[in-house]
């Protein structure tokens, strides 16, 4: 299970039952969990925590020490949910002691060939980063998010749930959940009604959304006009979460 050229530190922690590839290397404080398989050539540095099933492909980096020049060699973390794929040459870096100190990874999320998670990121669950995505420092994704490959998002962004990012998008802005941006700048186009019919959502969520999304883009209301209008009218779970998401922003929301 375990190649005989891979170097793993004695201090790694691997459940039985997980493959190491040939030339890959795990530091100490690694956990990897069971069903894993690492391929060749990957370097695992801790404090990191990958869940089950995690599979990881050649030349991948994990667990690195971060690139915030404030970075001092505090001990802070990676941790991965379970059923995790990175693909080859991704870059997943750990926190910083200015923030949480530890990046975060839910679980099911596909991280293509090149991707880089900068240090403090909190990605959701059932993402999608296609090849050569790069995610500054301390950006939060909600679940469900897709991001189109060659796009790049700036520091303390916010990438909300079921919201989409078309290729080679600049998002310097927050971007508010279920809708669809795309350019340089990144600017709104919609909401993403293919993948929301795809999860399931139905037409009355659908409607409500619509509505919803015209309040904030196409009524020339304020945001906060907006959001009081979004309440008063509708009493869905989907309009309340896309409200909170605006209402949530830091840097201001993508137009």
């Amino acid at each position: 299970m375990i190649h005989p050229t891979a170097l793993i530190d004695p201090a790694a922690r691997l459940a039985d039952d997980v493959e190491i590839g040939p030339f890959t290397v795990v530091g100490p404080d690694v956990e990897i969990g069971p069903g894993s398989r690492i391929g060749p050539h990957v370097v695992i540095k801790g404090p990191t925590v990958l869940g089950a099933r995690t599979r990881i492909f050649q030349f991948a980096s994990v667990g690195e020490d971060c690139q915030d020049k404030k970075y001092n060699g505090e001990p802070t973390r990676l941790v991965m949910g379970d059923d995790n794929v990175v693909r080859e040459g991704v870059t997943l870096h750990r926190g910083t002691v200015q923030d949480r100190g530890e990046t975060t990874i839910g679980s099911r999320n596909l991280f293509m060939a090149y991707v880089h998670v900068g240090h403090d990121c909190v990605i959701g669950s059932d993402c999608i980063l296609a090849n050569q995505v790069t995610l500054a420092g301390h950006v939060k994704m909600g679940d469900f998010a897709i991001i189109g490959g060659l796009s790049a998002v700036h520091q303390f962004c916010h990438f909300g749930t079921h919201a989409m990012a078309g290729g080679g998008s600049i998002i310097t802005k927050d971007t508010p959940a279920y809708v669809m941006i795309n350019g340089n700048p990144a600017q709104v186009h919609g909401l993403n009604l293919v993948g929301l019919k795809r999860r399931g959502f139905s037409r009355d969520a659908l409607k409500a959304l619509g509505e919803a999304y015209k309040l904030v883009y196409r009524q020339g209301l304020t945001v906060d006009q907006a959001l009081v209008e979004i309440r008063r009218r509708f009493r869905a779970v989907e309009t309340e979460a896309f409200a909170a998401s605006i209402e949530a922003s830091t840097r201001g929301i993508v137009r």
